[in-house]
């Protein structure tokens, strides 16, 4: 018995202080990431850069949280880092276009990931989606739009929330749409509009320039969520409205069910449940935090967040929908 207990104290002398060490002191003094998956300067970078301001004081040990951009694959390249280079220690959180989410069963050769193998720590907003085109292209309305033979929209690359709108607009709503990818962000995509490069682009109500919406330089055509922001016209129309069949809406709906999980944040699933916890924890009160709140409003960012249990049963849902379904979305989101 004496050997026993030897033995067992060695035993636990040797347990990874990843694991035995308690929250607070294990957070004290480091230095979180919040990996953003594209460049700066676009919805999913303001997004990220708002949390990392704002989530430290809520996390015990209060580590300093700092934002790192990796672009690549539309973000992909961020979500592999996580389980291939990154400690899964709970020191790394990752925010991606969600679109690659609907990508991982419709084409699951180029986005390798199940994505309820995660550990998720919440949703800040959904992303509310609309196309439109730059007021120079004389595209004033939805008729026009349809009508106009060569409209030339870019995009990061498949899978993003930006290429599966698009596909939308070719195979479900017969816009004759020409997509060019290899743009690192929405930001870049902005500049290529300004200067006649692109005709124009689908992105989120938020990331669009207050200048470009005071000065009326775009022309909004369709929005792809049901929900209207306050501050959005409230004649948008809603692109379901414009789809003539119970199939054709079973299958929108699955193809925007990305953007309802709109600004996410997630941990390996590796991450010691204790720290995935207090992660989730300091999402949720950060989410009420009046300082944090103040700071979205004055840089026109929506919230309406989901906490991490409810993402994870979005996830769930997402990948129980039907063969047939899924194999429709296949075939407006191919590549």
């Amino acid at each position: 018995m004496r050997a026993l207990l030897v033995v067992s104290v060695f035993l636990i002398s040797l347990i990874s202080p990843a694991t035995a060490q308690d929250v607070e002191s294990f957070y004290r003094g480091k230095q979180v990431r919040i990996i953003v998956g594209f460049s700066p300067g676009g919805g999913y970078d303001q997004y990220g850069r708002l949390l990392a301001r704002h989530i430290s004081k809520h996390i015990p040990g209060v580590p300093n949280v700092v934002v790192q951009n990796m672009p690549g694959a539309a973000s992909l390249k961020s979500l592999q880092y996580l389980d291939a280079g990154a400690a899964p220690d709970g020191a790394t959180m990752v925010t991606f276009n969600p679109g690659l989410i609907l990508g991982s069963l419709t084409a699951p050769q180029k986005t390798p990931i199940d994505f309820r193998n995660f550990s998720w720590i919440g949703n800040i907003s959904e992303d509310v989606r609309v196309c439109f085109t730059w007021h120079a292209r004389s595209m004033r309305d939805w008729k026009a739009f349809l009508a106009r033979d060569n409209v030339v929209f870019g995009n990061t690359g498949v899978g993003t929330s930006a290429y599966l709108d698009d596909r939308m607009l070719l195979m479900l709503f017969g816009v004759k749409l020409k997509m060019v990818q290899g743009y690192p962000g929405s930001a870049d995509k902005k500049i290529a509009i300004e200067s006649g490069e692109l005709d124009g682009d689908c992105g989120s109500w938020t990331s669009l320039p207050l200048e470009w919406l005071r000065e009326k330089k775009i022309d909004i055509h369709v929005r792809f969520s049901k929900n209207i922001p306050p501050d959005m016209p409230q004649d948008i129309p809603w692109a379901q409205d414009f789809l003539d069949s119970d199939t054709k809406k079973q299958t929108f709906r699955l193809l925007v069910s990305g953007a309802e999980i709109g600004r996410p944040f997630l941990v390996s699933k590796a991450v010691p449940a204790d720290r995935v916890n207090a992660l989730r924890a300091a999402f949720d009160a950060t989410m009420k935090d009046p300082e944090f709140l103040a700071d979205a409003e004055k840089q026109r960012l929506l919230i309406g967040p989901d906490n991490g249990a409810a993402v994870a049963k979005r996830i769930a849902d997402i990948y129980a929908s039907s063969p047939e379904v899924i194999a429709r979305a296949r075939d407006i989101a191919g590549d």
